[in-house]
C-alpha cells in the first residue's frame, strides 16, 4: 500500500489548496493517449458537432481500435480536421468531412504517409504548440506553416487559418475520409457550389450504423478564386493548381463515392474562416443550423465558451493539483453526450431512416447505454438542468416510436441503431429520471416503451428468458451477463410502475427482477451459463475471457457481482458477508501471472481480477458496504484512484466510453455513487476532494466537505449531514436535492464500526427497505 500512498500524495498534496476554476482547469488532452479514446477538439456541450484533429484514419481495420476518436496523443502527424468524433469509445466511426489547409502550386489531394513528410496533404505538428480547452483547439502545422484553430457551436464547427504572407492558400475536403475506413463504405457522395457562394453536399456510408445519410454546408470568409471538385474513382490524372477557371474538375456539381475538393483563395491578407454545419436530414437543414449560428470565429468561440462556463459550473470545487484539473476534466467529458442530433427547425433522421420532427425538444443521440446507464447519466440528473434530462429521455421515447422493431435505442448515434452490446439500458436512465421528479416527458408513453423493450421477443434472447427465467447459452451468447442484465433493468421497470400505481407491471417485473439466481451456481460460488435443459455449461473457467462465451467483455469474476438491486441476496447466496467480504478480497488480490488477455478488447486497467477499464466492475468496490466493511470500500478505492487515473494524456486506463469512465471518478472524488440507479440512494465511498459545492437546478446548494484530508487520512472517521451524525453508509438523493452540507472527518486508520449494522446499509430488494 505504500507506494499507493505515495501515488495519491501526488493526487492530494500541494503546496496550497486551489479554488475549481472549472473552465480553465479543464485538459482536454487526459484520454488522448493510452487507450482512453478521447479527443482534443472544439465541441460545445452536447454539441452536434465535434471538430477535431485525425492524426491516421487510414488504419488497417485491425489496428483502428487505437484510433477511435481520431487523434492519437503519440501520432506525429495530423491528416485534416473532421466534423464528428466520439468521446472515448470502443468502437469508431465518424470523422466526417475532413478539412486540411494547403500551400503553394503543388496541391496534393491524397493524405501521404506519415512517414514520408510532403507525401500528401498531412502535415507534422508538435504539440508544443497545441492548445485545448473547452470549446478550443489550436495547433501550427509545421510541414506548411500554417497556425489551425478551431472552436464549435451547438450545430456549427469554425475554422480559422492563418497562412504566411505571400504564400497562395487552399483548402482540401475529403469527402473519402473516414474513421475505421475500409474500402467501399462510402456508398455515395456529393458536392457543389451554390450561387451564393456556400459550398453544399452529402456523403452516405455503411460503417458502424447502416446506410448513415449526413448533410453539410460551408461558406468562406473570403470569396474563392478557383476549385476542382475530383472523383479518385474516374482514374483521370489530377493536375494539380492551374489558376483561375482552369481545368476540367472546375466544375459547379460533382458525385461519386471517391470525392475530393480542393479550395483556391490565393494570397490572403487576413486568416482564413470556414464555417460548417451538418445535418442527417438534407442540404436545406445544414443551411439552416449555418445560418442559426453565423458570426465571426471569435463570436462562435465565446458564445461556446459561455455555454461551458455555465455547464462546468454546476459544480465548485477546491482540491490540489492534479486533482482538481482530473476532476474538472471528468465533468467536461461527461458532458459530450448525448449529442444534439437534430436540426435547428427540430427534424431529424430516426431509426428508420426516415426524416422525423421534435417538437419543443432538442432531439438528442449518441447513446452508448451500456456505459452511461452506471454514471454518466445519474451524474446529469444532479449537473444539468431537467431540461437536459426531459430531452434526452423524450429523445429515447421518439426513437422508441420511429424503430421499426418497437424497442428502445440500444447502442445509437445519430439516430442511427447500431445494435452493440447488450441490455435494454435506456429503461433505467428512464425510470432513474422519473423517480427523481425529472418530468416533462409522458410517463405512461415512457413505461409503454420500457415494457415494450423488455418483451420484445426477438431481442437477445427475450423469448427464452422470459419462458426459462434466464437466457440459456446453447440459444443466446452471452448469456450469463444478459440474465443479470435483464434482471436489473426488470427491476427498474417495476420500481417506475410501483411509483405511477401500476401495480400488475410491478409485480410481473419484481418477478422477473429476481432472474439473477436462475444463473448464480451456490456450488462454486460465481454466476454461470446455463443450457436450455437447465445444467450448467461446462467446462467453466470462471478467469476465461472470450468472444462471443458466456459474458459480454468480461469473465465470472466480474459478472459475478453484476445484481445491484439485490446485493444483500446475493451474499446471503454467496454463504453471508464473511463470504462476499472474501471474495471481493480474492478478487482484488487475485494473481494474475500467467494469464493473458491481450485477445479482449477493453480489458485494460487491471487490479487481480477487478478491470476498472471495463465498465462491469464499475460498482464491485462500493460492495464492500453491502456487507458492512465499508472501509474496505475506502481502502479499494484509493487503490483504484492511484492506479487508474492521472492527469497526462495516457489518464484514462480504459477507453471513457461517452463519459462513463470520468463521471465514475468525479462521484468517487465527491465521495459517494450511484451503485444502483433507480433505488435514489448513492453509496458512501471516500472523498477525494477538500471541498464541493454542488449548484442544483432548484436554485439549492449541496456541500460536501472532507476534514483532515491528506493522502495518509484516506479512511472516514465519522460523517455528518448538515451538522448530525450520519451512521449509514448511503445518502439519498432528496437529501442532496434538498440542499445542506455532508461533511466527513477523515482519518489514518479504518473506523471499522462506522455503517456496519444490516440497517444502516444501502438498499436490497431481498432486504426489507
Amino acid at each position: 500500500m505504500s507506494k499507493l500512498i505515495s501515488r495519491l500524495a501526488l493526487l492530494l498534496a500541494a503546496p496550497a489548496l486551489l479554488a475549481f476554476q472549472s473552465y480553465d482547469d479543464v485538459d482536454p488532452m487526459i484520454g488522448t493517449g493510452g487507450e482512453g479514446h478521447t479527443f482534443p477538439g472544439a465541441v460545445a456541450p452536447f454539441g452536434m458537432v465535434q471538430l477535431s484533429p485525425d492524426t491516421d484514419t487510414t488504419c488497417e481495420i485491425r489496428e483502428c481500435y487505437g484510433h477511435a476518436a481520431g487523434y492519437r496523443y503519440d501520432d506525429p502527424t495530423i491528416q485534416g480536421f473532421s466534423h464528428t468524433h466520439f468521446s472515448g469509445a470502443g468502437h469508431s466511426d465518424l470523422g466526417d468531412f475532413l478539412m486540411m489547409p494547403a500551400v503553394g502550386s503543388d496541391v496534393k489531394l491524397e493524405p501521404g504517409d506519415p512517414d514520408v513528410p510532403g507525401s500528401g496533404y498531412r502535415s507534422r505538428f508538435s504539440h508544443d504548440t497545441e492548445i485545448a480547452r473547452p470549446g478550443y483547439y489550436a495547433v501550427t502545422l509545421s510541414d506548411i506553416g500554417v497556425r489551425a484553430e478551431m472552436t464549435a457551436g451547438l450545430r456549427t464547427g469554425v475554422h480559422r487559418y492563418s497562412f504566411a504572407a505571400g504564400s497562395d492558400a487552399h483548402l482540401i475536403l475529403d469527402l473519402r475520409s473516414s474513421l475505421y475506413n475500409y474500402p467501399g463504405k462510402t456508398l455515395w457522395s456529393s458536392i457543389r457550389i451554390r450561387p451564393d457562394g456556400t459550398i453544399t453536399g452529402s456523403r452516405q456510408t455503411r460503417g458502424w450504423a447502416p446506410d448513415r445519410q449526413l448533410y453539410f454546408a460551408i461558406r468562406f470568409s473570403t470569396p474563392l478564386k478557383t476549385h476542382a471538385f475530383v472523383n479518385t474513382e474516374e482514374n483521370i490524372p489530377y493536375r494539380g493548381f492551374q489558376g483561375p477557371g482552369r481545368g476540367e474538375d472546375a466544375v459547379a456539381e460533382k458525385l461519386g463515392r471517391a470525392l475530393v475538393a480542393r479550395f483556391d483563395f490565393g494570397e490572403l491578407d487576413a486568416p482564413l474562416e470556414v464555417q460548417v454545419a451538418i445535418s442527417s436530414v438534407d442540404e436545406a437543414g445544414a443551411i439552416a443550423n449555418l445560418d442559426s449560428e453565423a458570426g465571426s470565429f471569435d463570436q462562435v468561440a465565446a458564445a461556446t465558451r459561455e455555454r461551458w462556463e455555465t455547464a462546468l459550473g454546476a459544480v465548485e470545487i477546491d482540491a490540489p493539483e492534479p486533482m482538481r484539473r482530473m476532476m474538472a476534466t471528468a465533468l467536461y467529458h461527461s458532458l459530450i453526450a448525448p449529442a444534439i442530433a437534430g436540426d435547428v427547425d427540430g427534424r431529424y433522421r430516426g431509426t428508420d431512416n426516415e426524416v422525423h420532427r421534435a417538437d419543443g425538444f432538442a432531439f438528442r443521440s449518441t447513446f452508448s447505454l451500456w456505459d452511461t446507464f452506471r454514471a454518466e447519466h445519474p451524474l446529469l440528473t444532479l449537473v444539468q438542468p431537467e431540461e437536459t434530462n426531459s430531452a434526452i429521455v423524450r429523445s429515447l421515447i421518439a426513437s422508441w416510436h420511429d424503430s421499426p422493431y418497437g424497442i428502445l435505442p440500444v447502442w445509437q448515434f445519430q439516430g442511427r441503431e447500431t445494435w452493440t452490446m447488450i441490455g435494454y439500458h435506456a429503461v433505467p436512465v428512464i425510470a432513474d429520471a422519473w423517480l427523481k421528479g425529472i418530468r416533462g416527458f409522458d410517463g405512461e408513453e415512457a413505461l409503454a416503451a420500457m415494457v415494450a423493450s423488455a418483451t420484445y421477443a426477438p431481442y437477445g434472447g427475450l423469448r427464452e428468458y422470459m419462458r426459462l427465467g434466464y437466457v440459456p447459452i446453447d440459444k443466446e451468447p452471452e448469456a450469463a451477463s444478459k440474465t443479470v442484465e435483464y434482471a436489473y433493468d426488470d427491476w427498474t421497470i417495476a420500481r417506475m410502475a410501483q411509483a405511477m400505481g401500476k401495480d400488475n407491471i410491478a409485480r410481473q417485473f419484481h418477478a422477473r427482477a429476481g432472474n439473477w439466481r436462475n444463473s448464480f451456481d451456490t456450488g462454486t460460488g460465481f454466476l454461470r451459463a446455463r443450457l436450455a435443459d437447465g445444467s450448467y455449461r461446462e467446462p467453466f473457467d470462471p478467469t476465461a475471457i472470450n468472444y462471443g462465451s458466456d459474458y459480454t467483455e468480461g469473465n465470472a469474476w466480474q459478472y459475478s457481482w453484476f445484481v445491484p438491486q439485490d446485493q444483500a441476496g446475493l451474499f446471503a447466496a454467496m454463504g453471508g458477508d464473511r463470504a462476499a467480504i472474501a471474495k471481493l478480497d480474492a478478487m482484488f488480490d487475485y494473481d494474475n501471472s500467467g494469464i493473458d488477455y491481450s485477445h479482449a478488447e477493453d480489458i485494460a486497467g487491471l487490479i487481480g481480477q477487478y478491470i476498472h477499464g471495463n465498465e462491469p466492475s464499475h460498482h464491485v468496490a462500493y460492495l464492500y458496504d453491502f456487507a458492512g466493511a465499508p472501509w474496505k470500500t475506502q481502502e479499494r478505492l484509493t487503490q483504484i484512484v492511484a492506479s487508474q487515473y492521472n492527469d497526462t494524456p495516457a489518464g484514462l486506463s480504459g477507453n471513457d466510453d461517452l463519459g462513463q469512465m470520468s463521471a465514475w471518478l468525479f462521484f468517487t472524488g465527491l465521495g459517494f455513487y450511484p451503485v444502483t440507479p433507480g433505488s435514489l440512494e448513492y453509496v458512501i465511498g471516500r472523498p477525494f476532494v477538500d471541498r464541493a459545492t454542488l449548484h442544483l437546478p432548484n436554485g439549492k446548494d449541496f456541500t460536501i466537505v472532507a476534514d483532515n484530508l491528506t493522502p495518509q487520512n484516506r479512511y472516514i472517521g465519522k460523517v455528518e449531514l448538515n451538522g448530525r451524525r450520519l451512521n449509514r453508509s448511503f445518502i439519498r438523493h432528496g437529501e442532496i436535492v434538498a440542499g445542506g452540507e455532508l461533511r466527513f472527518t477523515m482519518q489514518a486508520t479504518p473506523n471499522t464500526s462506522w455503517a456496519t449494522r444490516p440497517d444502516m446499509r444501502p438498499y436490497s430488494m431481498s432486504g426489507g427497505q
